[in-house]
C-alpha cells in the first residue's frame, strides 16, 4: 500500500514537471551581428598595402591570416621584392585561392 502511494506521488511529480517545462516559453538567444556589420565604415574601406604592411598589420587586418602566415608574406616580399599583383600572394606558402578571395577587397599594392 505504501509502495503504491509513493509510486503515485512520483508519477504526479514527474507529470507536473513535464507539463511545466513544455508550457514554459522558449527563449531564443540573440543572433550576433555579422563581423562586417560590426566594423565601422572606415575599417571596411581601409586597405592593407601588401608592399608596406608589417606582419602585425597583416595579422590584425586580414581575415584568416595568423602570425605565421603574416611572417611568411613579409619574408616572401623581402626575398622576392615588392608584390606586382595581388594574385602573386598565392605564391606564399599557406595562402590559397579561398583565402585570397576572402581578402581581395582589403588588399592594395600602393
Amino acid at each position: 500500500m505504501q509502495n503504491t502511494y509513493l509510486t503515485s506521488l512520483i508519477f504526479a511529480f514527474l507529470t507536473t514537471l513535464s507539463a511545466a517545462t513544455t508550457a514554459a516559453p522558449s527563449v531564443k538567444p540573440e543572433t550576433p551581428a555579422p563581423v562586417t556589420a560590426q566594423m565601422t565604415k572606415t575599417e571596411q574601406s581601409a586597405k592593407v598595402n601588401l608592399n608596406a604592411a608589417d606582419a602585425q598589420t597583416l595579422h590584425r587586418d586580414l581575415f584568416g591570416i595568423g602570425a605565421a602566415k603574416a611572417k611568411a608574406i613579409v619574408a616572401y616580399r623581402e626575398s622576392n621584392g615588392p608584390f606586382t599583383a595581388v594574385d602573386e600572394l598565392l605564391e606564399v606558402k599557406g595562402i590559397g585561392k579561398a583565402l585570397l578571395e576572402k581578402n581581395r577587397d582589403r588588399l592594395a599594392l600602393n
